[in-house]
């Protein structure tokens, strides 16, 4: 039997917060629509962590500008800005805007990230898409820890193959 690279307990608990994820959605979306809104929300949530990891390490680095976009171009890291970032919309989960402030959020990284124009959906604050829903999710999907990438990339993509 192969050895695990990723820290023991880190991918369960990660497909339980998936699957808690999938069970929030499940009544108010088809389950065939339902993934795509937790995808969405799981890609914010991991650029915001490696985001939120730089700028971390800016604020201490003597002379750096923590919000110089050219920082993280430099490291491959998309930027993130401030109406996109994640401690942002976990502050406004609980209100009724969440949905149009994740849309918001979506649209943010597109514009200042042009490899992504395009691509990033924005359809959260769709009227049947319940918000209160959504807002439970962001503080769900907020408990995740996405510093292992790749054991996250690879329950993630389990997870959800499973799921539809």
């Amino acid at each position: 039997m192969a050895k695990r690279n990723s820290k023991p307990g880190a991918a369960p608990k990660f497909e339980s917060i998936l699957w808690q994820a999938a069970d929030k959605l499940r009544g108010n979306l088809d389950a065939a629509k339902y993934k795509h809104v937790v995808l969405g929300i799981i890609f914010l949530k991991d650029v915001a962590d490696e985001f939120q990891e730089k700028h971390a390490h800016l604020e201490k680095e003597m002379g750096a500008d923590p919000e110089d976009k050219d920082e993280y171009i430099a490291e491959n890291i998309f930027w993130v800005p401030k109406e996109a970032r994640w401690s942002y919309l976990l502050g406004r989960a609980k209100q009724p805007t969440i949905g149009k402030d994740i849309d918001d959020a979506m649209v943010a990284i597109e514009r200042d990230n042009p490899s992504l124009k395009g691509v990033l959906p924005k359809d959260y604050a769709r009227p049947h898409l319940d918000k209160q829903r959504l807002g439970e999710l962001i503080d769900l999907i907020g408990n995740i820890g996405l510093g292992d990438k790749r054991a996250v990339r690879k329950t993630f993509s389990v997870a959800f193959t499973n799921i539809s």
